[in-house]
């Protein structure tokens, strides 16, 4: 069974679709509606952290969450869940140079599980106002995907299967959206 954790975000169940696609075994859980102790007693296969408004200091329960399942459970965060996987890490959140809202922009993607058969540079479609600094990146984690200007658009841990990613795949106009949540899925 696949956890979906919902930041009070209207994009969690367009995430809910495209993962129904590709297995329908699936559960929605708010934020601040599940532990990592229920998780452990769920046994999921898979845990994806949904975008969400506001800081991932203040999305429930996902910095516990990621921290007490990354080493038994393959994660997903996108959007505030890729910025949580960067602070629960260690990395620092910051505002982004420019506060973007639905605007599709050409990424850079390195090698990654998530990324393969993948071009090289995507079209994806950003929401968000916050990013993880690359100044002080956590050493655990590696870039994936990244912006011209080096914000970090993907990121992996060294070690784990946790991914995270900026930018939103459930939208129709990113490029290899469905490609690259059925690629998480196959972990």
């Amino acid at each position: 069974m696949i956890i979906l954790i919902d930041n009070y975000d209207s994009f969690t169940y367009n995430l809910y679709q495209y993962i129904g696609e590709i297995d329908n075994n699936i559960e929605v859980y708010r934020n601040d509606m599940i532990t990592s102790a229920k998780i452990k007693e769920l046994n999921p296969t898979h845990i994806v952290i949904s975008p969400g408004p506001g800081h991932p200091a203040d999305a429930g329960n996902c910095l516990e969450i990621i921290k007490d399942n990354h080493k038994d459970v393959p994660i997903l965060g996108i959007c505030l869940g890729h910025q949580a996987i960067g602070m629960s890490f260690g990395g620092n959140i910051i505002q982004s140079k420019s506060i973007v809202h639905g605007k599709v922009s050409t990424i850079n993607i390195y090698p990654s599980k998530i990324f393969n058969n993948t071009d090289k540079q995507i079209r994806v479609v950003r929401y968000h106002s916050l990013v993880i600094d690359n100044l002080n990146f956590p050493p655990s984690l590696t870039v994936t995907a990244n912006l011209e200007n080096g914000t970090i658009m993907g990121l992996e841990h060294v070690k784990y299967p946790v991914f995270g990613i900026q930018f939103h795949p459930e939208s129709i106009d990113t490029q290899f959206g469905k490609k690259i949540i059925k690629n998480f899925l196959e972990l």
